[in-house]
């Protein structure tokens, strides 16, 4: 990694996902930051994508020339400058104000992906303008197919050329601290959430000055009046239309540029995925947020990706943390890795420099291991990695 990347913009005080994820805590109000850490009922999800990342074990080679480390990678006729990007976060600028433009702009500047949000804080145009047009949009697909509509035609205006659509929200994520919490947006403005913003200076201060937070992407597909909706209303109502063979190929049919489905878990949904045309797939279980008992992606992604990776462009998210997880996710097949509460910590705890750090840090860590199992590119990865029974 460049030396110039490691001094813009990085914190060494806060090198790892951990320290982030501390430094985030201090400076976001409970509320928000309930909605960053949880995932689904008692957050079992959550530990067992951990437990399967933390269950890789590369393979070094050690006695060979010394290695230049080159992380780019090819996706989609495009060239990035690393194997992984910014997954798609609802609800960035209740994290933090002004998040989706901070990590839209960290990511154009260091050539990686970012995905917007349907549920995003910011519209998909002015994601389009930080990006110059190289931001992809998550398409959660609408109860009302004059919305789903609407929006891919603001798409193709904008020119996007990547749909990704999410399948894996037949029902909204049952979240015990999003109901304690009364969570919507705007947010409520009840004693106690008032508190813990009050508690918290920067965050309050910096929401005033950006402005409290919409679903910009939905804004005028809302009630008129109703602003205020419950997130689990908003969602069940507006973003919540169901997902079959049939609506996935409208979709496909209306697309012109790149589809790629994420929520992947079976080889039933894969071989779908192959027979609509899509050009990728995401393996993923939504970062444990939607189904507490599902297994970690890594685990269907291992099994199936050599048998489907000559049809198909296979990513993976969910659980991710850092360059380690990302050089064993690729190792044992995925072609390319998203990241979402990592970036979301990183920009809690630093602001506007936290989409840099983020992208510095993981490159950084990404390199080391790749330089210690001794791998030259992405591609010398395959195979360097197992999972322990």
């Amino acid at each position: 990694m460049p030396s110039s990347d490691m001094d813009l913009h990085f914190s060494r005080h806060y090198a790892s996902s951990k320290q982030l994820k501390q430094k985030a805590h201090r400076r976001v109000p409970k509320f928000a930051y309930d909605y960053l850490i949880e995932g689904c009922m008692d957050d079992i999800g959550l530990m067992r994508n951990r437990q399967a990342i933390n269950a890789i074990t590369f393979k070094p080679t050690y006695i060979q020339p010394r290695i230049d480390v080159d992380t780019n990678v090819s996706l989609f006729g495009h060239t990035y400058s690393a194997p992984f990007g910014i997954a798609p976060i609802g609800l960035q600028g209740l994290m933090w104000p002004n998040a989706p433009i901070i990590l839209a702009k960290a990511a154009y500047k260091h050539n990686i992906p970012y995905i917007l949000s349907t549920v995003s804080s910011e519209s998909l145009e002015q994601i389009a303008e930080a990006t110059h047009g190289q931001a992809w949009y998550q398409l959660y697909n609408p109860t009302d197919p004059h919305i789903r509509d609407d929006i891919i035609d603001r798409l193709k205006v904008m020119q996007y050329k990547t749909l990704v659509v999410t399948i894996d929200m037949p029902t909204f994520g049952f979240r015990p601290r999003d109901f304690n919490n009364g969570l919507a947006m705007p947010p409520k403005l009840t004693l106690k959430n008032v508190y813990q913003a009050a508690i918290k200076p920067t965050w309050s201060i910096n929401t005033l000055k950006q402005g409290i937070p919409q679903f910009k992407n939905l804004t005028p597909y809302m009630e008129t009046g109703n602003q205020k909706q419950e997130l689990t209303e908003l969602m069940n109502t507006a973003t919540m239309g169901w997902l079959d063979f049939d609506s996935l190929k409208t979709i496909r049919d209306a697309w012109p540029g790149n589809l790629v489905i994420k929520g992947i878990m079976s080889e039933h949904d894969l071989q779908q995925a192959i027979k609509l045309g899509c050009d990728g797939v995401i393996f993923s279980n939504h970062g444990a947020r939607q189904l507490d008992f599902g297994e970690s992606p890594l685990s269907p992604m291992t099994q199936l990706n050599e048998r489907y990776q000559d049809k198909m462009t296979i990513m993976m998210d969910s659980g991710l943390r850092s360059g380690s997880d990302i050089a064993g996710t690729l190792a044992l097949g995925a072609q390319f890795t998203f990241l979402g509460r990592l970036f979301m910590y990183s920009v809690c705890a630093l602001g506007d420099e936290g989409g840099q750090h983020a992208i510095a840090m993981l490159k950084a860590q990404l390199t080391q291991v790749m330089q210690q199992v001794g791998t030259a590119n992405i591609e010398e990865l395959k195979g360097k990695a197992s999972l322990r029974p």
